[in-house]
């Protein structure tokens, strides 16, 4: 499975951005993979921000929650990230991953810079 992840920018404090990873394959259905969004700050581990499941299941971390909306569309093979009230700590490398829900192999899509000014 293939994952390019976009809609990455410079935004100042307050504001938004929307990021996609659009996922394609050879062999390949959308629906039967879990999607997650990490971001990884400069000296710090990539983390886990928020995920959704092939049953459209949300869940976000602590820090994001509130602010950020993730969501899927099975008819593009897309996965979104809504990032709403952006703030300077949201600085990061920001990567989609896809993990299958059987054989619980993961794909890794090159990441997205999100820029955010105080």
């Amino acid at each position: 499975v293939q994952l390019q992840a976009s809609g990455g920018g410079l935004v100042q404090a307050g504001g938004s951005l929307r990021l996609s990873c659009a996922v394609s394959g050879r062999i390949f259905s959308f629906n039967l993979y879990d999607m997650g969004w990490y971001r990884q700050a400069p000296g710090k581990e990539r983390e886990l921000v928020a995920s959704i499941t092939s049953h459209s299941i949300p869940d976000y971390s602590d820090s994001v929650k509130g602010r950020f909306t993730i969501s899927r569309d099975s008819a593009k093979n897309t996965v979104y990230l809504q990032m709403n009230d952006l703030k300077p700590e949201d600085t990061a490398v920001y990567y989609c991953k896809a993990t299958h829900i059987i054989t619980q192999i993961d794909g890794w899509g090159k990441g997205t810079q999100v820029t955010v000014s105080s």
